[in-house]
């Protein structure tokens, strides 16, 4: 990221995003904490413009590593457009970003320099537990302006110290960044980009095996970690495929050994194998894949049978 930029640790990436969002209406200068929206004739329409596997947590702009297929937007492009017409990019790289650590992968931050916020969730996929998000801004000035209300009984002393109650919604914030230290100081950089690394190497094999036979498909690119495929075998209506990979998914969930789940990728019903635990290894990655084989087979002749 640019030296200039600040990052704030947030619990998720929903309030990341909530958080600049915020920033970005204040930045239109329309005297919105001051003034309201309600009756206002002076106000322009605001409009959040969106790309089309956005996460459901708040309609943004760009996102590098889309929650469904892990399908990363032309930054660089939409950024040129935003400077063009003063409109904020706010970027959602909650999964991917953390793999631009690693040399090969640098690709993915490409023009995020030029965005005005970056969401980045360690939580998900550099190992430390659940409820640790960042948000990376350009102008750490506008989010102060559009959350800093300090009552007198809130007031001190303490002159430029950074209070971080100004920069959300929550006063009181945990003690977030402890858990993420330990990450660091334990596996240090280059032990995270090696299981990064291995991550990709585990989802690129299984799709490998996938690819590899005539009743298997993939749906979509998987350059990272997350493969998205279904079973096809020797049926063609959408309808029909979706019913037989949700009972697929169904039940292999239901024996407790993996977790899986899906997505629609143009309409199609997608199951996703994602490899992100710290533990996770290529004798895990290939039970699933048998795990997947047995269950398929057992619907196949169930439907001979007519059960």
């Amino acid at each position: 990221m640019p030296e200039n930029w600040t990052g704030v640790i947030y619990d998720t990436a929903s309030i990341a995003g909530f958080t600049a969002l915020a920033a970005a209406r204040e930045s239109l200068d329309l005297g919105i904490r001051e003034r309201g929206m309600t009756g206002r004739d002076d106000l322009p329409v605001l409009r959040v413009y969106v790309t089309e596997h956005t996460h459901s947590h708040v309609e943004k702009v760009a996102t590098v590593g889309t929650t469904s297929t892990t399908s990363v937007d032309p930054v660089a492009r939409i950024a040129g457009i935003c400077r063009a017409h003063a409109v904020w990019l706010h970027v959602d790289a909650a999964y991917a970003g953390i793999a631009a650590m690693v040399p090969e992968f640098a690709w993915l931050m490409d023009g995020v320099a030029r965005a005005d916020s970056l969401v980045v969730n360690p939580h998900k996929w550099m190992f430390v537990p659940m409820d640790c998000s960042v948000l990376y801004v350009r102008d750490e000035a506008m989010v102060r302006r559009a959350f800093s209300l300090v009552p007198e009984y809130l007031t001190t002393t303490d002159g430029d110290v950074r209070n971080y109650m100004d920069y959300g919604l929550q006063l009181g914030r945990r003690f977030r960044a402890l858990k993420l230290w330990f990450v660091l100081r334990g596996l240090g950089a280059e032990g995270i980009r090696d299981r990064l690394r291995a991550h990709v190497v585990l989802a690129q094999e299984f799709a490998s095996w996938v690819r590899a036979r005539p009743d298997w498909e993939i749906l979509a690119p998987h350059p990272l970690s997350v493969v998205c495929f279904r079973y096809r075998p020797g049926v063609d209506g959408e309808d029909e495929l979706e019913e037989l990979n949700a009972r697929l998914l169904a039940a292999v969930n239901a024996t407790g050994e993996v977790f899986m789940s899906h997505t629609k990728i143009e309409g199609r019903y997608a199951l996703r194998l994602a490899v992100g635990n710290i533990r996770t290894g290529r004798d895990d990655v290939e039970a699933a894949w048998n795990l997947l084989r047995r269950e398929a087979a057992g619907l196949a002749q169930a439907a001979r049978s007519g059960a």
